[in-house]
């Protein structure tokens, strides 16, 4: 899911899933909010919110397949059963879409277990100054320790348990977020699941670590998996867990795995999806339904590192694909140069305004992608997408209720949807991703 920053007007369209809202709008309920959500909660507060939170879960933790199931807040309908849950997953999204078109039935997976690429754990440490590392209590900024996740790359879980034996062997102090004071603040892991390769990314408060040479032998020989260790900077108050300064420390700087026959370069602040299994099914169905003959112009909007372009680019004229980030664009340009790509461009800058240009110049598309994050598109960019018209737009979605109020919009603007798949890419939650075919009627 990619940050999406078009400014959006009032839209008060009916429709069957949320309404967007303009900034005079989100401004009254943000300081509405303010006395209602308090951002700084107290660590006394926490704990004792924690504590309730634990009583709450001592008749049901013995039976769960988590110890912290219910705490972390991570995995909502873990137990469950699987079938039970693409049932629920499938309910909702038939009821949300049903205005639009009948629902294909869900694409589960064959072993929903540590599924994700991508692990990140936060640091800190108990009273009497024993390193813990897990996930933020929901919420909270309370931690709550976490050793093993069933839903998490085992080899990641394992590194970062050693972080922690190693943090006290170099006497390196964890962040503290009241007071401002120490060093370490999280980990985050990226696996590639073709390749085997593996980043580990450090985030400190500040740029020096002690004995840093010293300490990466004393990873990689813990761990020679490892292909490379990234130190990134962040000295900010910030919920934000990576900061802008990076150095490395081994290896290259990124890994690379393997994606419907494409090679891709993964950065640290790359957006990949999170399934590596799950995303050659809803990216092979994406395509499908784009129902290329080698003769379309494509344009893939959000396009991040280019993963939907490129896998595409095989069965089209040309591709283009337009992203805000610039350092996903650099990755994206990298991507189709080493997979010898001659077909496919990307453009650094907003995907709506680049298609209003594109119509204005009288410039046509056959087909235009859009993953929008889970907050969807904004009305700017849907109109944007009305004046390309487009044959055809596959969209995919992380959110089917800000689907279907897109949906509702381009469906007011001469277009049909003509297919809707979901597919589960976030095995044990609740949250479902869906593609959708539509067409000029």
């Amino acid at each position: 899911m990619k940050t999406e920053k078009n400014n959006k007007r009032n839209f008060k369209e009916k429709s069957a899933g949320k309404q967007w809202a303009g900034k005079s709008e989100a401004k009254k309920y943000a300081d509405k909010k303010k006395t209602e959500f308090k951002k700084n909660v107290t660590k006394k507060t926490e704990q004792k919110k924690y504590e309730q939170k634990k009583e709450e879960q001592k008749k049901t933790v013995g039976k769960s397949l988590c110890p912290v199931h219910g705490r972390c807040g991570g995995c909502q309908l873990l137990d469950i059963p699987y079938e039970e849950q693409l049932k629920q997953k499938q309910t909702q999204v038939t009821k949300l879409l049903k205005p639009y078109c009948p629902t294909e039935k869900i694409i589960g997976m064959e072993d929903p277990f540590h599924y994700r690429n991508k692990v990140h754990a936060v640091f800190g440490h108990k009273k009497d100054g024993t390193v813990i590392s897990g996930i933020y209590q929901e919420g909270t900024h309370f931690i709550v320790p976490v050793d093993d996740c069933l839903i998490e790359n085992q080899k990641a879980d394992a590194i970062i348990r050693d972080i922690r034996g190693l943090l006290k062997s170099f006497k390196i102090k964890t962040y503290n977020e009241d007071t401002g004071y120490g060093l370490f603040r999280h980990v985050l892991i990226r696996t590639g699941y073709h390749s085997g390769q593996i980043m580990v990314v450090l985030v400190l408060g500040s740029p020096i670590l002690p004995s840093k040479n010293n300490f990466v032998k004393a990873l990689r020989k813990l761990h020679p998996e490892i292909t490379t260790i990234v130190l990134n900077v962040n000295g900010q108050k910030t919920s934000m867990i990576l900061g802008e300064k990076e150095t490395v420390l081994y290896g290259k700087g990124y890994i690379e795995d393997e994606l419907c026959g494409k090679t891709f370069r993964i950065s640290s602040k790359s957006f990949y999806q999170v399934n590596s299994v799950q995303t050659e099914i809803l990216y092979g169905k994406a395509v499908e339904f784009a129902g290329l003959t080698g003769k379309e112009k494509v344009i893939d909007a959000y396009c991040g590192i280019g993963t939907i372009g490129l896998v595409a680019s095989g069965k089209a004229r040309e591709v283009v694909g337009v992203e805000l980030n610039k350092d996903a664009v650099r990755d994206a340009r990298i991507n189709a140069r080493e997979n010898k790509v001659v077909n496919i461009s990307f453009r650094q800058g907003d995907a709506g305004e680049f298609m209003e240009a594109m119509a204005e110049a009288g410039e046509k598309a056959d087909v235009v992608f859009m993953d929008p994050p889970r907050s969807g598109s904004s009305e700017k960019f849907l109109n944007s997408v009305i004046k390309l018209s487009p044959k055809k737009i596959v969209y995919i979605s992380c959110n089917p209720e800000t689907l279907a109020r897109d949906l509702n919009f381009l469906t007011r603007k001469n277009y049909i949807v003509k297919e809707i798949q979901p597919v589960e890419m976030f095995c044990f939650t609740d949250h479902t991703e869906v593609v959708t075919w539509l067409e000029q009627k």
